[in-house]
């Protein structure tokens, strides 16, 4: 239900996702037409909602944010239309030294 503002969206967050909106992360919702979305995050002072509607198109399938998570680029990325699924990230690397 995109008509929900920061409580009902953080009302979802608790009890369907069962999540803390508080903790930080960053809370996608997507309309039906997936023409729409906003996002929900707390930032130590206060709840940001942001949204944005798409004039034209529609996003891509959300299927992958929900999958377990993604890094703020591939949010951006998503957000600026881009398919993810034809996208391929660069290893991560697990470094302990610089030489």
């Amino acid at each position: 239900d995109m008509r929900k503002s920061i409580d009902g969206l953080s009302q979802i967050v608790a009890a369907a996702m069962g999540m803390n909106p508080l903790s930080g992360q960053v809370f996608v919702f997507i309309g039906r037409r997936r023409d729409r979305a906003k996002l929900l995050v707390w930032d130590r002072h206060g709840f940001w909602v942001l949204y944005k509607r798409l004039e034209a198109g529609r996003f891509t399938d959300p299927a992958r944010l929900h999958a377990g998570g993604i890094a703020m680029s591939e949010l951006v990325a998503w957000l600026e239309g881009i398919d993810l699924s034809r996208t391929r990230r660069l290893r991560t690397l697990d470094v302990s030294v610089v030489a």
